[in-house]
């Protein structure tokens, strides 16, 4: 008796729900080998690496800090399409397999060549390949039977079931991944060093609603990093190496830390990715150990002129060797804002350099210091493109009023925030259309590493207006209006609102 063919929708189906069992088999043995080799991290950090710059902008400019979420998703639509075309092959020529097969070796390769990767993290991909092409034979078989014998609430059943442990699986592989590194109750344990902290007074702060806060709350810091799987790093399991151009290596653990004196700073952080009038910049105070010292009993070499800092997922940051021993408060933080540094801002200890984008100075999660020179390595983002030293410019931002706001005539605030890190911000200027420009109100200046809310009242009128903001530096320097996208060095421009007046 003549078979009949089965629905295409059904093979489909069926490759997809086998697809997302070869993730969640991979997730799962990661968990107990090492989560940077699942399959689903492996593809996406590899995909990190290989975006364009011009599309990597975009994304971050179009999606922020949510930027993560949108590659989840992407590649969860990735996986569902090469599973469904697994599946519609397997239904006309039985090739269904050889797509996993391909597939796993693309999986492979990704989490093999990762930082600090291993032979072992190419079992992952493996062994989820193995049980998604034996999910995907079980399916089709169940589905190329006569019909006098197939059974399609069977394999609605079987569909459904597998579908289930797949979920299961996958769930299962994050809570194994956790008790394993249960790296938040360690947190939870640690202890921050005492420090003296210098108070923040009241004179800081503008009252005005809508304006950005003085410090940025923990919950509410910015996140630009190129994890997706936060970095496990219990506090008794960490060290810090530094090594290389130095007369005296040092490994330092946090018993090691703790017998030095610890120091509390406030400073202000800003992504090169940033552009004009962006919210990737935030201000917290921060407990940690002074660079300087540190490197000072490594005693750097003459001719060294950078310090390569290395996280514990292979990350990389050139940060010239001069902004961590000339005074600034260059600091290994361990705490933000009197907690301990929370997960995905770098637990247990990172790096913070004020005056200098984080892309070359704020390593998270780091575990190694190389002193070394810039034309003998660089770091992850140098390599591909980005400037070498990148100081922070001078940028203002308007906070309020909203843009295209509708507002009633009068008094109206026009306030927000200035930052120019390790100069300090002296004056705020403010333009309304093409008016002159008008001094702002300055609150109280805390350091020059800390940004300044500014205000004015302006005496709106009818119709259509443009604000416009620059900050001027104290060395006199004006934030230039010429506009520039981030890249290579940061964005430059004046930031600017439509508002209507009723």
């Amino acid at each position: 008796m003549s078979k009949k063919s089965s629905p295409p929708l059904a093979h489909m189906a069926a490759g997809v729900v086998a697809g997302a069992l070869v993730l969640a088999i991979g997730h799962l043995v990661a968990a107990v080998i090492n989560p940077a080799a699942s399959p689903f991290f492996a593809v996406g950090s590899t995909i990190i690496d290989l975006t364009p710059k011009p599309l990597k902008d975009a994304i971050i400019e179009r999606f922020g800090t949510n930027d993560k979420l949108v590659l989840f998703i992407s590649l969860a639509v990735g996986v569902a399409a090469m599973g469904a075309l697994a599946g519609a092959l397997e239904r006309r020529k039985h090739w269904g397999s050889a797509v996993f097969i391909i597939g796993g070796v693309v999986v492979a390769s990704a989490a093999l060549t990762r930082p600090n990767a291993h032979w072992w993290f190419a079992i992952p991909a493996i062994a989820g390949v193995a049980a998604g092409i034996a999910a995907l034979r079980v399916l089709a078989r169940s589905l190329d039977r006569t019909p006098e014998t197939t059974d399609r609430r069977r394999f609605l059943a079987l569909l459904g079931g597998l579908t289930a442990v797949a979920g299961g699986i996958f769930v299962g592989a994050q809570y194994l991944a956790l008790r394993l590194r249960d790296v938040a109750a360690d947190r939870a344990k640690f202890v921050l060093p005492s420090a003296k902290a210098r108070p923040i007074p009241a004179a800081v702060s503008f009252p005005d609603p809508g304006i950005t806060p003085f410090v940025t709350k923990n919950a509410d810091f910015y996140r630009i990093d190129t994890a997706l799987q936060i970095p496990s790093v219990p506090q008794a399991e960490w060290q810090l190496r530094i090594h290389g151009m130095v007369e005296q290596e040092l490994v330092l653990t946090f018993d090691d830390l703790r017998r030095r004196a610890a120091v509390e700073r406030t400073i202000t952080l800003t992504c090169v990715s940033n552009f004009v009038g962006g919210n990737l910049a935030g201000n917290a105070t921060w407990t940690g150990y002074l660079l300087k010292d540190l490197l000072a009993e490594a005693r750097p070499q003459r001719g060294a002129d950078m310090v390569l800092s290395r996280s514990a997922d292979g990350f990389t940051a050139g940060t010239p060797i001069d902004a961590l021993t000339d005074g600034r408060d260059s600091l290994l933080a361990v705490g933000m804002n009197g907690e301990p540094l929370p997960l995905e801002h770098g637990y247990p200890a990172r790096l913070i350099v004020p005056g200098l984008y984080g892309y070359v100075s704020a390593t998270k999660w780091v575990v190694d210091l190389e002193v070394t020179r810039f034309d003998s390595a660089s770091g992850y983002w140098t390599d591909r493109g980005w400037s070498e030293k990148a100081p922070i410019k001078t940028a203002s931002r308007i906070d309020v009023p909203a843009p295209f706001a509708v507002l009633d005539p009068g008094e109206v605030v026009v306030a927000g925030v200035a930052w120019a890190q390790q100069r300090g911000v002296a004056r705020v200027e403010v333009q309304v259309d093409d008016g002159p420009w008008r001094d702002a109100e300055l609150a109280e200046a805390y350091s020059s590493d800390t940004w300044r809310q500014w205000r004015t009242v302006w005496n709106a009128t009818s119709g259509s207006h443009t604000l416009r903001v620059r900050a001027v530096d104290s060395a006199g320097e004006t934030q230039t209006g010429e506009r520039a996208e981030p890249f290579p060095n940061g964005s430059t421009g004046w930031h600017s609102k439509v508002v209507t007046i009723r």
